[in-house]
């Protein structure tokens, strides 16, 4: 297995990129604030709580009288309160902003996943958009969530305990920050290490996803090539990285932690040193040498969580990277805003300006690449009457395909122009053009679900007559009802229950009960049966009736009924002419009819042989 590489990103903390993200969490924005209040009133409780028991000791302790306790207490017990009101508010809302993000960063994902076209999914694998929205996903919503929230109670903590420190006593409060600038250092030299690290994991965890995924797709093939032990080698070095990467990661996290606490016990020793000979003295009382002591050990705590959640936040960054590059991909193919303005989107159609569609099909000198690669098409040019059935034919790579995913805009012309009905289609909207079109696959895809279920898709308000009508015009219906339930007959994942034969027969009905005024089937007969083939041909000379519509065929018995067909050879059309045309120019098509006709009258007579001899 080849595991593809994905980009690299910025190599430093990148506080644009969260800005970016923050953008995205919007809709939570009114509960970070409160969430943000409630943590910093937690904080200023937390600053409080030495000050009153420094009140305490000065007060009452050291006195030995009990005169005002009672406002003591009730001004206790009101900051303990306020700080459990405000901690259930933090967590309440916290567990909100994380659910929420996630599910926003998911649907934002998956709508953008739906948007991009054919070349995306040509070049990115399954397994790294699945690690983007999932795991990358999650990891995100617990940092909004509470990372950032985290941080702002330990920036409020340190602000308001340095402003208490220095007011207790300057000189002293002043030493012990002067740690502050060292931990700054230290947190540079960790951070180039621990993101790094971080990158490397999250990258090879989209890999460990696309190997699962591999793995599981292609688990026959595995098993028919003998490859599980090869498999399971590659597996384990992949793993290997991600270990030896988290185990990096791990040690630097470790490293940082302990020389931030050492560095804040240093300035905690001096603060008892200096405060308790200033105790002796008499310059400051023992209450607030208690309440300084306080602030000093419980300061380096939120200076350790600091840098606990900047670790994090480099970790996290990797994943916001990854998520951000996915929900920011610009579509290679997109409607103009004066088409949206007119003619609406994927998302919110304008139906009521769409013009009618009859199914003229021209290309207009296209030129065609893909990205990276060589041309394709030149200078191509093809007029197509509605009600027209074309067959390409030729060898694999020679373009034929090219030209279908051009007409139904899966792709765009790099140069020329595509008209529908006289009018350049990008002139329309995209799924304006894909709801008049019926695309039946060489490999079709059927959802879970029932049968009923799957021909439905082809329009989801059709009655349950129309589904079996549609069943019926493929004649697919005779082996629907073979199956106990019929049309409620579960297909299983990608329709495993079914063979090859019957998945193409349904996903054809499907597409005819849409009602498409332009059909198209990409070598739909390559991977049937006979019997399978023998209803195809039967659909394609009936259903397909009055509609455009575009054939691949390997097979030349699926074409012969085709009022056109186009010879294609290295993206330029070499012959055309209906069957009895082309064998009569006795060319490429003669040939490759003629060797197809031998070899099928061979196969039938060594059949007959072997059932004699049986």
């Amino acid at each position: 297995m080849q595991f593809q590489e994905e980009q690299d990103y910025t190599k430093k903390l990148d506080a644009g990129l969260w800005k970016r993200l923050l953008h995205y969490a919007k809709p939570f924005h009114k509960k970070l604030w409160i969430i943000s209040i409630a943590m910093l009133l937690c904080a200023a409780g937390d600053v409080i709580f030495p000050l009153l028991t420094r009140e305490a000791i000065d007060t009452f302790v050291a006195t030995g009288t009990t005169q005002g306790l009672t406002w003591f207490v009730i001004k206790y017990v009101a900051v303990v309160l306020a700080q459990v009101a405000c901690i259930f508010t933090f967590c309440y809302l916290s567990g909100r902003v994380e659910v929420g993000v996630c599910h926003l960063i998911r649907d934002i994902g998956f709508k953008r996943l739906q948007e991009l076209p054919f070349s995306f999914y040509d070049k990115t694998p399954v397994g790294y958009m699945i690690a983007r929205m999932t795991s990358d996903t999650q990891r995100l919503g617990d940092t909004i969530g509470w990372g950032l929230i985290d941080l702002m109670w330990s920036l409020g903590y340190v602000v308001m305990s340095a402003a208490v420190m220095i007011r207790l006593n300057a000189k002293i409060a002043l030493t012990v920050l002067l740690v502050m600038p060292v931990i700054a250092v230290v947190a540079a030299f960790f951070q180039k290490r621990i993101l790094a690290s971080y990158r490397v994991v999250r990258k090879t965890n989209s890999k460990i996803t696309g190997a699962f995924n591999e793995g599981i797709m292609g688990a026959k093939t595995t098993k028919t090539l003998v490859r599980e032990e090869k498999n399971f080698e590659e597996f384990q070095e992949l793993t290997g990285v991600m270990r030896k990467s988290s185990i990096h990661a791990a040690i630097m996290s470790a490293l940082f932690m302990p020389i931030v606490m050492s560095l804040g016990a240093l300035a905690t020793a001096y603060a008892l040193w200096k405060g308790g000979y200033e105790v002796f003295e008499g310059l400051i009382s023992i209450g607030t040498l208690t309440a300084f002591m306080s602030y000093t050990t419980q300061m380096f705590e939120p200076i350790s969580n600091m840098a606990r959640i900047f670790a994090d936040l480099q970790s996290s960054q990797a994943a916001a990277e990854r998520v951000i590059t996915l929900i920011e991909t610009e579509p290679e193919i997109a409607d103009s805003p004066e088409v949206k303005a007119v003619y609406g989107d994927s998302f919110h159609p304008k139906k009521e300006n769409w013009p009618e569609i009859q199914g003229d099909v021209e290309f207009r000198n296209v030129t065609f690449r893909y990205t990276g690669g060589e041309r394709v098409l030149e200078n191509f040019s093809l007029k197509v009457r509605h009600g027209e059935t074309i067959a390409l034919v030729g060898e694999t790579g020679s373009g034929k395909s090219t030209i279908v995913n051009l007409i139904c805009r899966f792709y765009e012309p790099t140069e020329g122009e595509i008209l529908i009905d006289g009018v350049d289609y990008r002139q329309r909207s995209q799924l304006w053009l894909q709801s008049h079109l019926g695309y039946v696959l060489q490999q079709p895809h059927l959802f879970s679900g029932t049968i009923r279920e799957n021909i439905r898709y082809g329009r989801l308000d059709a009655t349950d007559e129309e589904v079996a009508q549609a069943a019926r015009m493929v004649d697919a219906e005779e082996f629907i009802l073979r199956f106990e339930k019929g049309y409620d007959t579960d297909v299983g994942e990608g329709g495993n229950r079914l063979s090859i034969g019957q998945k193409q027969l349904i996903s054809f009905a499907r597409a005819l009960l849409a009602n498409p005024a332009i059909f198209v089937l990409d070598e739909a007969t390559s991977s049937v049966d006979t019997e399978a083939e023998r209803k195809i041909q039967h659909a394609i000379q009936t259903a397909l009736h009055g509609r455009t519509s575009f054939i691949i065929a390997h097979r030349l018995s699926t074409v012969r009924s085709a009022d056109r067909i186009l010879v294609i050879q290295h993206g330029e059309i070499t012959e055309e002419g209906n069957h009895s045309q082309l064998l009569k120019k006795k060319g490429y098509y003669y040939n490759l009819y003629t060797n197809q006709f031998k070899e099928e009258r061979e196969s039938a007579v060594l059949g007959k042989a072997a059932q004699l001899e049986g």
